[in-house]
């Protein structure tokens, strides 16, 4: 699977965005999927996730009550809405999508080519 996100760009603090991520392939309902992020300087980590089966999302506590994933199956598309945007928040954002059962924190097959958000102070 080929995955391609967009969405990013520059936001002031407390604002909001929707990140978008493309999936190609047919089978896209049978990936698990997640977004992850990479600061300047900081590991990779991810915010966002589904369980294999669609029917739990998890998130960072950093993340937790500000961030929203969903996800389109007949669009091939997953989603990460979020607002209350903090500067801590810039980063690049990552889609991922892994087969079969995993840890939505770790275990991702397939990455996206990443979209910039930058939230200003």
């Amino acid at each position: 699977v080929q995955l391609q996100a967009s969405g990013g760009g520059l936001v002031e603090t407390g604002g909001s965005l929707q990140l978008s991520c493309l999936a190609s392939g047919r089978t896209f309902s049978a990936y698990r999927m997640g977004w992850c992020r990479q600061a300047p300087g900081k590991e990779r980590e991810c915010v966002a996730g589904f369980s294999w089966s669609g029917s739990m999302t998890y998130y960072a506590d950093s993340v937790k009550g500000r961030f929203t994933i969903s996800r389109d199956n007949a669009k091939n598309t997953v989603y990460l809405q979020m607002t209350s945007l903090r500067p801590e928040d810039t980063a690049v954002y990552y889609c991922a999508a892994g087969r079969g059962v995993g840890d939505w924190r770790t275990d991702y097959d397939y990455w996206g080519q990443g979209t910039l958000v930058t939230v200003s102070s």
